[in-house]
């Protein structure tokens, strides 16, 4: 499962419940009253303007920045028998990431305000760092699929241990012991390690997105199960809206799909327009971080756009060097790959490069339906990759090194009895890849990212 070989839909196809695939749609269907039980689904996406990393992204995750720390395998921070050997290098992590060290984004606030309006069903989370609770999410609205920070207890013996002194241990980098003398067994944070069984509140919770009228699923991407099965678990015909730096699982192949392709906050903040919420989503935020908090955020966005605005201008250099036509055909003198009935061997268009006519080029066509299907992201309609590039490449050498190391996941959806991680699976059918400006945003750390926390 995780990222899908999925179709899909057809651009021309009309909407069951909006009426257009747009997020003014969607504000409209909660402004008349049709969307009041509305499940929200998150991943570490929605934490990096806070300043914590996702996991898996190139250079930039914190998989690929424990490389440091000589572990077998980044993730065996998050095993629990490496655990119980070795906890020095989780409690390392712990204390880079612990409650307190980051505020919640517009992101976060949002849902709050989701909550503080009524319409929040409930909250499905996948991240450890309770930024939910910080922003205002009632606890009994939350969901925390992976366990949190919020509670700990021995490994052995189940005791809980108390919140302070989990604090000074976490601060010291120190793994604490349980206090009964005769275990004095490991204490763990609740967070859900590799192996180990999903909190009792995921089950008993799994079937709500079945009642779901609005789905809302924000920076995952979708590759840790039971978890990636959720969006599909909300009836045909129910809204589902992606803020993602790119389309995971099979977002995009129902009939009342929204893409927002693009970092979090930047997709959010156009919903709260929309909705005309947008000055009370501000004063919330604010009021929650503190304006010097605020403004970091917010700088640290205004620099995504600038790398982006200097990425398009490098984009029109390139196209001007090549001499690339209005119809998206390039001159045959300027082009040395160009051979026989105008198809170029072994070259790949510049990213953005303007396209012509779909008819006869599958590549086209799919970035085509994907333009259609694709109207609110920051960074614009996703390119369909016709070539390949240094971070792409890396990034399936990653997944394929993973496929061998990890266990698979399981398929059957309703199977969920322990946390577990399927490799990306590429699709050859209508794929929609990450943009230039989402990776440059990656490579930056400026966007929302599209990797997930699999066991935070």
């Amino acid at each position: 499962m995780g990222q899908e070989s999925s179709h899909l839909i057809d651009p021309d196809a009309p909407p069951e419940t909006l009426s257009e695939r747009s997020l003014r749609a969607v504000a409209q269907l909660i402004k008349d009253g049709r969307a009041k039980q509305i499940v929200v689904m998150t991943g570490a996406g929605i934490s990096t303007a806070a300043g914590i990393p996702d996991f898996r992204s190139p250079k930039t995750g914190l998989y690929h920045n424990l490389a440091r720390l000589n572990l077998p395998h980044p993730e065996a921070v998050f095993e629990i028998d490496f655990f119980r050997s070795n906890p020095a290098p989780f409690y390392l992590l712990a204390k880079e990431l612990y409650p307190g060290n980051f505020s919640p984004t517009i992101s976060h606030t949002f849902i709050a305000l989701l909550a503080k309006k009524g319409l929040l069903r409930m909250l499905f989370t996948q991240n450890i760092d309770c930024l939910e609770r910080a922003a205002g999410v009632p606890a009994d609205r939350i969901v925390e699929a992976h366990g949190s920070f919020a509670t700990q207890r021995c490994i052995d013996c189940r005791t809980p241990f108390p919140d302070d002194l989990m604090r000074e241990h976490v601060q010291r980098g120190d793994p604490p012991r349980c206090t009964r003398e005769s275990c004095h067994g490991l204490v763990k944070p609740d967070i859900v390690f590799f192996g180990e069984q999903l909190p009792e509140t995921f089950h008993s919770n799994v079937s709500v997105p079945e009642l779901a009228d609005l789905v809302l699923v924000m920076g995952t991407s979708l590759l840790v199960h039971p978890f990636a099965g959720l969006p599909r678990r909300a009836r045909e015909g129910v809204p589902r809206v992606l803020f993602n730096l790119e389309r995971v699982g099979d977002m995009g192949t129902r009939a009342d799909d929204v893409l927002v392709l693009g970092d979090c906050d930047s997709g959010i903040r156009k919903l709260a327009d929309e909705l005309g919420w947008r000055d009370e989503l501000e004063a919330m935020w604010r009021g929650i971080v503190g304006d010097k908090e605020a403004e970091r955020q917010l700088s640290k966005s205004r620099r995504g756009e600038a790398v982006q605005d200097e990425l398009d201008e490098l984009v029109g250099h390139v196209e001007d060097k090549l001499d690339i036509s209005e119809d998206g055909e390039s001159k045959p003198d300027t082009n040395i790959g160009m051979q026989g009935g105008g198809e170029r061997e072994g070259t790949a268009d510049p990213p953005h490069a303007p396209g012509g006519p779909p008819e006869g080029n599958p590549a086209r066509a799919a970035a085509a339906d994907a333009e259609e299907l694709v109207g609110d992201g920051a960074a614009g309609p996703a390119a369909v990759s016709t070539g390949s590039d240094e971070e792409s490449t890396e990034g399936r050498k990653t997944e394929k090194s993973k496929s061998r190391e990890e266990p698979k996941a399981e398929t059957d959806d309703d199977d969920t009895s322990t946390l577990s991680y399927e490799p990306l699976k590429l699709t050859t059918e209508k794929p929609i890849t990450q943009t230039t400006s989402d990776t440059a945003k990656v490579k930056d750390d400026e966007g929302g990212g599209g990797g997930d926390k699999p066991a935070l």
